[in-house]
């Protein structure tokens, strides 16, 4: 990575080396600025390349922008001028250009075909490379020192000090802090009189109270029900894929509860029902077991049912439904199969709390909107400073729709930046 003379003066400044930072500094450069990439890292993308358990997610191919923006709750009417020029088709074409060949799964997720967050990884260092970016690594910033409504300078912890006519911070939010994103973006907004909301992890893995489910480690369901409760007042409900962990719940499902879970949990116990078949009534699973126990009429109960389900399941949920395990399928009592049919439909479990901030997908929190020009990504109090990625308060999904908002305002962010320098160049 190339190093830099103090003294230079550049057009655009960049500070962050994640997907949104790489972004814009590869656009803003292929526009013609003279930019420079800081990041605190020995190497860009640390948190990029662990990004969906290293396949990397990169964008949900939702085709209706409509929808998509709808995903991002209160956020996506801010979100409508920057996708109106990057969406997520914008992202495919994008990558497949640069040789990444993408495919979409379940849920719109879309991945490379390689399944590795190297072939993102290495499309957007190849980009920097190609466009001339100057990538200075180890250098974490300290502060943003402001003049006349301006940034002036970056200063970095070694007392370096690094001058442009445009700044864009891209530095993530709290949530994987060993990859870096420790918040510093949030202290710089905070210290230059911006609006930071209370910052915490999103997207986090649900941590039970005592529960047999944990014997069921590893198991996932393709689609599942998760209704969370206070009170035994429905608080939200959504479906989709359901992981069981060695502490509780985990995967698409449970992250994209677990938000609420934790508003809820300030105010008192919370309790979650899970539908382990969602697209079953009553009766198909009353006969589904009837049929079951008459085919495996002579075989013991905990092994016969683990052809009807997750084997490892099993033993869970018999102790939940009461069931001895060691019982012979044609043994099993009608109110016996009842209360397994209910448990399938109504798995009750209480939340302990949720996983750290280190084992958090995004942040919750972050910059206020109101606070952004979103049609250039540019901040309201200070003319030459732009925002990008996971520092703005955004509510999403999982599902690539974080990735999604770090390349729709990095791309727009680098723009503006570029077009504003070549405004003051010809001045």
């Amino acid at each position: 990575m190339k190093a830099s003379s103090e003294g230079d003066t550049w057009d655009v400044a960049v500070i962050g080396g994640g997907p949104a930072g790489m972004m814009a500094a590869g656009r803003a450069a292929e526009l013609g600025a003279r930019v420079v990439l800081l990041e605190k890292n020995p190497t860009p993308g640390k948190k990029l390349l662990i990004t969906g358990g290293g396949r990397c997610n990169v964008t949900n191919a939702e085709p209706d922008v409509r929808k998509m923006l709808a995903k991002y709750k209160s956020g996506g009417k801010f979100l409508a001028s920057p996708f109106s020029l990057w969406n997520a088709q914008s992202t495919v074409d994008f990558f497949e250009k640069r040789g990444v060949a993408i495919k979409v799964e379940a849920e719109q997720r879309a991945f490379p075909v390689s399944d590795s967050a190297r072939s993102i990884y290495d499309a957007l260092v190849s980009r920097l490379k190609e466009t001339g970016v100057t990538v200075m690594t180890d250098s974490a910033v300290k502060s943003l020192d402001a003049e006349d409504g301006m940034i002036a300078d970056a200063k970095l912890r070694s007392g370096a000090r690094i001058r442009a006519r445009t700044f864009i911070l891209a530095t993530g939010g709290v949530s994987r802090p060993e990859t870096g994103s420790t918040g510093d973006g949030f202290a710089m907004l905070r210290a230059l009189g911006h609006t930071v909301d209370e910052s915490g992890g999103a997207l986090v893995p649900i941590v039970l109270k005592k529960s047999p489910l944990v014997r069921a480690a590893g198991v996932a369901l393709k689609e599942a029900k998760l209704t969370v409760l206070q009170d035994d007042i429905k608080q939200d409900v959504q479906t989709g894929k359901l992981l069981f962990t060695h502490v509780g719940l985990s995967g698409p499902l449970a992250l994209n509860a677990s938000r609420t879970v934790g508003e809820l949990l300030v105010h008192g116990p919370v309790s979650l029902e899970i539908d382990l078949m969602p697209d079953a009534g009553y009766e198909k699973i009353d006969a589904l077991l009837q049929e079951h126990i008459r085919t495996n009429a002579n075989k013991m109960i905990r092994n016969s049912f683990g052809t009807l389900l997750p084997p490892a399941l099993v033993p869970a949920l018999l102790e939940t439904s009461g069931i001895q395990p060691e019982k012979l399928s044609n043994s099993v009592t009608r109110t016996e199969r009842i209360r397994l049919m209910k448990t399938l439909k109504h798995l009750r479990v209480e939340v302990e709390r949720l996983l750290g901030l280190d084992k958090a997908v995004v942040t919750s929190g972050g910059l206020s909107l109101t606070e952004v020009d979103f049609k250039t990504m540019r901040s309201m109090k200070y003319t030459n400073l732009f925002v990008t990625g996971d520092i703005l308060d955004i509510e999403r999904p999982s599902g690539g729709y974080s990735l999604q908002i770090c390349w729709t305002t990095g791309f727009v962010a680098g723009s503006s930046a570029a077009a504003l320098t070549k405004e003051s160049h010809s001045r």
